[in-house]
């Protein structure tokens, strides 16, 4: 198993302890979290850089790397869902969108094996979510208190970045989502 692959499994190992350390009792958990999510989203830009650069580019990291991703960004924003800091409908909208590019690249594969590039959107979307979700675990009360409160309590400032942040992620998202629709239709024509 060459380094990238290493790496990617390294991020879903994570995980589970990124997940676990809430219930620790530890008074910088969420701090701890965040840093454990900010050590598997360099793993992720990591990864596909050493297996570009050293052509070690494999079918098994074709199909992990983009599910640890999936892994990684879905329970970040679970957690922030149980602990009241960020509504539910922004991880439907995520979840939907991924199962829509998962059919999409299945389709793909059965129709020839395409390669389905990252759009400019998929790339402001993975960029904002990791941001968003840093900050999030940085702000104790963000999505709390700011959809439910306009900017009650905690950091103000860090408070509405996470808000524009996780907008502006959701909005890339949906956008990321139809360009992957508009692609699955011309696909599913032909």
């Amino acid at each position: 198993m060459n380094l990238p692959n290493k790496l990617t499994l390294f991020r879903i190992i994570l995980v589970p302890i990124m997940v676990i350390i809430p219930f620790l009792g530890i008074p910088t958990a969420w701090l701890i979290i965040d840093f454990i999510f900010i050590i598997a989203s360099i793993t992720d830009k990591l990864d596909g850089y050493l297996a570009r650069k050293n052509n070690q580019v494999t079918t098994f990291g074709k199909f992990l790397d983009p599910l640890a991703d999936k892994i990684l960004v879905l329970a970040a924003m679970v957690m922030l869902v149980e602990m009241a800091k960020l509504p539910a409908w922004i991880p439907i909208i995520v979840l939907a969108r991924e199962f829509i590019v998962s059919g999409y690249r299945l389709v793909a594969v059965e129709k020839g094996g395409q390669v389905i590039a990252a759009s400019k959107w998929g790339k402001i979307k993975t960029v904002t979510q990791m941001i968003a979700i840093i900050l999030a675990f940085l702000d104790l009360n963000a999505f709390g208190d700011c959809f439910g409160g306009m900017l009650q309590g905690g950091d103000a400032i860090l408070n509405f970045a996470v808000t524009i942040m996780m907008l502006v992620q959701t909005i890339a998202t949906i956008f990321s989502g139809v360009d992957y629709l508009k692609g699955a239709k011309k696909l599913i024509m032909s």
